[in-house]
């Protein structure tokens, strides 16, 4: 009997230490938070997390690094992380080369670096996107066919020097040079914030004659489009656009009061840190990344798909598809756990 109740104890602990084994605590950087877009990204997450664990039977501890910070401020977010003991991170990193030696450190440590919706080439770490370029190269691609291949362009950007407003732009200096006859009559940052696209918006539109299309990102199209109608220049430009409810719905009212009118809506997914974060979790259950999945400027970047575009065509049908949801809802796609393996050996 005492023999067999030795037996039974040294079970109960090797299930115990089973359960410890599968229990992960994953850190997320998140250096600006004065966004819609960050805050679904960090709601995607809780939600993801909670999915992740009743799909697989694992605990997902969440620790949160999320504020307004700057480079420095972000390197201590990493070092705070790597003090609570993370086995992973997920950073939405605010520069595309300082942070490489903290993150570099971490992967030295043992940790799962994972960067996502911005590309970095820190050693070790790997990226989580969907490809910004390429979403800089369809909005103004579809921008310059509506134009017909001409006319006078204003570009309101994101914060200039950030990872994925510099690669978006790329993409749109890219498309744009194929064709000389747009031409860009001026460019200013909105700050991928509503209030001060609309602001910036508002003072080209009074000092600047005939504009023909306006080229902008998520995060302050609403406010742009808000903007324009309050201006009602003539001509009256068209412009791109952003996935968010509110937009979608102000568009529609634009399309009705200007029958000219058009845009396009390039999703760019807030879930995309889900997707990291499933990426993740393959990996901390003993995965490896299979290289020849990885692509990129820095040859270690799983791109993700661009879920959707919604153009004049669709746009009642997702107007339906999102009517019960409220004007910061930003369109979204996470991959599945199945998908985040079939990136692995």
């Amino acid at each position: 009997m005492k023999r067999l109740t030795v037996f039974v104890g040294v079970f109960v602990l090797g299930l115990f230490g089973l359960a410890a084994a599968q229990t992960y605590t994953i850190g997320v950087s998140n250096g600006f938070v004065a966004s819609e877009w960050r805050t679904l990204m960090v709601q995607d997450l809780e939600e993801t997390a909670q999915a992740i664990e009743e799909e697989l039977g694992i605990t997902i501890e969440l620790v949160f690094e999320n504020a307004d910070v700057d480079v420095q401020g972000q390197i201590q977010q990493i070092q705070n992380l790597l003090n609570r003991g993370v086995d992973a991170i997920i950073i939405n990193p605010n520069d595309q080369q300082a942070l490489n030696l903290a993150l570099e450190e971490a992967v030295d440590e043992g940790v799962v670096v994972i960067s996502t919706d911005q590309e970095i080439g820190a050693e070790g770490v790997i990226n989580v996107v969907i490809d910004q370029t390429e979403w800089g190269r369809q909005n103004a691609r579809w921008l310059a066919e509506a134009l017909g291949g001409e006319g006078d362009i204003v570009i309101i950007e994101g914060f200039v020097g950030h990872p994925a407003n510099e690669d978006r732009m790329a993409g749109v200096e890219e498309v744009l040079a194929e064709y000389p006859n747009i031409n860009v009559v001026a460019r200013e940052s909105g700050q991928w914030d509503q209030a001060t696209g609309q602001r910036v918006a508002s003072d080209m539109l009074a000092s600047i004659p005939n504009i023909d299309g306006i080229l902008t990102q998520d995060g302050m199209a609403q406010g742009i489009l808000t903007a324009l109608n309050a201006a009602n220049p003539d001509p009256f430009p068209i412009m791109t656009g952003e996935a968010y409810a509110g937009y979608l719905r102000l568009w529609d009212e634009t399309a009705r009061n200007h029958p000219g009118f058009t845009s396009v809506a390039v999703v760019n997914p807030p879930g995309i840190a889900s997707s990291a974060l499933r990426v993740a979790v393959e990996i901390l259950q003993g995965g490896e990344v299979d290289e020849s999945k990885l692509e990129g400027p820095f040859g270690n970047s799983l791109y993700i798909d661009i879920p959707f575009v919604i153009t004049q065509d669709d746009l009642q049908a997702r107007l339906e598809e999102f009517q019960d949801r409220p004007d910061s809802y930003a369109m979204d796609g996470i991959i599945t756990q199945e998908q985040a393996a079939s990136f692995m050996r």
